[in-house]
């Protein structure tokens, strides 16, 4: 059982962003974070925001997702989400302006949307500092 290995699968509603194989992944899950390794048994899911780690060998890659489902089935994992960035391409200069704004939003809804979108940037900074320095 140690040489199975999972495919990881990202897909966007703009393309494929990843198709790979993987010893261990994980999944920022709506509740907490989901590690899958082979023979997991199968399961959907809600995602949260955050970081996919992938690995294989002595290889990690790190990546932002935001929202979606997740289905692991057949030592597949299959992530469907909104958004993904390879946490090198994360804009960090964006996100520290979402942080910036301190703009008090007319409505509740406004307001809580303002509040999670510079949750997001938050996580965003923190995994791309995590990765350059």
């Amino acid at each position: 059982m140690a040489d199975k290995t999972l495919k990881c699968v990202v897909v966007t509603p703009e393309k494929a962003v990843l198709d790979e194989p993987a010893d261990f992944v994980a999944v920022p899950m709506y509740d907490g974070e989901l590690g899958v390794a082979p023979d997991r048994l199968p399961l959907i899911g809600r995602l949260g925001f955050g970081e996919l780690r992938i690995v294989h060998g002595n290889q990690t890659k790190h990546y932002y997702v935001d929202g979606g489902f997740v289905q692991v089935r057949n030592n597949v994992v299959s992530v469907l989400t909104s958004k993904a960035l390879d946490v090198k391409d994360i804009k960090v200069a964006d996100a520290q302006a979402v942080l910036a704004s301190t703009k008090v939003e007319p409505t509740p809804e406004a307001q809580e949307a303002h509040d999670k979108a510079q949750q997001r940037a938050r996580v965003q900074l923190r995994l791309a500092q995590s990765q350059r320095g």
